[in-house]
C-alpha cells in the first residue's frame, strides 16, 4: 500500500512539473505570436484547467501563480507596470492564482455528479475568473489612465473601451479556446485516471 501511494505521488509530482513546462511555453508563446493583431490568443489556460481538474485545486493554484509569474517576467504586463507596480503586481498574481484555484474548486464541486459538465463548468471558469478580477485590479489601481486611454481609442465611455477595447476580445477568444478543448481535456482525465 505504502509504495503505492508513493507512486501516485511520484505521478502527481511528474504531472505538475509537466504542466508547469507547458503553461511556461504556452505563456512565452501567447506574448510573441499575434496571428491577429491586437489579440492574444492564449492556450495556456487549458493547461491550468487540466491541472487544476486531474490534481486538484491548489495544482490548479499553482499553475495559475506560474502563468502570473510568466506574465510579468515576459512583459504581459508593461503598459501598467509604470502606473502603479504594486497594482500591476497584485492584480497579475492574484487574477492567475484564483483563475486555477477555482477552475479546480468547481471542477471537484460537480465531477461526481457529471464528468462532462464539471469539466465545461472549470474551463469557464477560469477565463471568467481571470478577466473579472483583471477588470476589478484596472477598477481599483488603474482607472484614471483608462479612462484616457478610451479617449485616445475614440471611446466616450471608459466602460466600453475596458469590454471593447481592452478586455473583451481576449476574453472570448479564452472562453471560446477552453470551451472547444474541453472534450480533448475531458478524454486525457479519463486516459490518466484509468492508469
Amino acid at each position: 500500500m505504502e509504495s503505492r501511494k508513493s507512486r501516485f505521488g511520484a505521478r502527481q509530482i511528474a504531472l505538475t512539473a509537466m504542466l508547469t513546462a507547458i503553461v511556461a511555453v504556452l505563456q512565452l508563446l501567447g506574448n510573441y505570436v499575434q496571428p491577429i493583431p491586437g489579440v492574444s490568443l492564449s492556450f495556456v489556460l487549458v493547461p491550468i484547467v487540466l491541472g487544476a481538474a486531474l490534481l486538484g485545486p491548489y495544482a490548479g493554484a499553482w499553475l495559475g501563480f506560474v502563468f502570473s509569474v510568466m506574465v510579468l517576467a515576459t512583459g504581459g504586463a508593461t503598459a501598467f507596470l509604470p502606473i502603479n507596480a504594486f497594482g500591476t503586481v497584485l492584480t497579475v498574481i492574484v487574477k492567475g492564482t484564483c483563475a486555477g484555484l477555482l477552475a479546480g474548486l468547481v471542477y471537484r464541486t460537480f465531477e461526481k455528479k457529471n464528468q462532462y459538465f464539471a469539466i465545461i463548468c472549470a474551463a469557464v471558469t477560469a477565463p471568467v475568473v481571470n478577466t473579472g478580477l483583471f477588470l476589478i485590479g484596472c477598477r481599483l489601481f488603474f482607472w484614471p489612465t483608462i479612462v484616457e486611454w478610451g479617449k485616445a481609442a475614440g471611446f466616450e465611455n471608459p466602460v466600453a473601451y475596458v469590454f471593447l477595447g481592452l478586455a473583451g476580445v481576449n476574453f472570448l477568444v479564452e472562453l471560446g479556446v477552453n470551451v472547444l478543448l474541453t472534450p480533448v481535456i475531458l478524454r486525457l482525465i479519463k486516459l490518466a485516471k484509468k492508469q
